[in-house]
């Protein structure tokens, strides 16, 4: 069942981050994803686990969405708080996305091909829908460059994050050993 709730609760987030960005309120999408991340944390066996993941998430969602934005190869709508880089909103999807990889989407953790596909064809239709049905995202003129980047930049990252999410899982439920004991 929570698994149900973690995939309903990431789509609540994706729509209140994508809509508010659409009509210019850039905080709905960290509003959601706090309460998305402080429902799953609170929740999940993988606490730590989920906890770095995020961290990971973030600082690729900020290195890789910033250069989409500096590229021209996309433009966000309420890019706040900054203008150059990925926009708050756009890093509550990561976050979100993130939450997602130890629960509702932890089948492609031992599946990476499927990772592969569902970041190389989710990702660009995810960018066309928020750009299409909510305007939270601009495409250039031609939108093609924009989206065969979009996909093989996606088609890397998911099954990164996937390993990244498999290694802290595995970690977390490793015994820790006592400083001293017998080996």
């Amino acid at each position: 069942m929570n698994a149900w709730i973690n995939a309903i609760l990431y789509q609540l987030t994706w729509l209140a981050a994508v809509g508010g960005a659409g009509h210019g309120w850039w905080w709905a999408g960290p509003a959601a994803a706090l309460v998305f991340a402080a429902w799953q944390l609170g929740a999940s066996r993988v606490r730590r686990a989920d906890f770095f993941l995020i961290l990971v998430a973030v600082v690729l969602g900020l290195l890789v969405d910033s250069l989409f934005a500096r590229s021209g190869l996309l433009r966000y709508a309420a890019a706040a708080p900054w203008h150059q880089f990925a926009p708050a909103w756009i890093l509550a999807l990561w976050v979100g996305f993130a939450l997602t990889l130890n629960h509702s989407l932890a089948y492609l953790k031992t599946h990476l091909p499927a990772a592969a596909a569902l970041g190389g064809i989710g990702a660009p239709l995810a960018y066309w829908a928020a750009a299409s049905g909510f305007g939270a995202v601009m495409f250039p003129a031609d939108p093609t460059p924009s989206l065969a980047t979009l996909a093989l930049v996606w088609a890397l990252l998911v099954p990164a994050l996937c390993l990244t999410a498999r290694h802290l899982s595995a970690q977390q439920s490793r015994p820790v050993a006592l400083h001293g004991s017998a080996r």
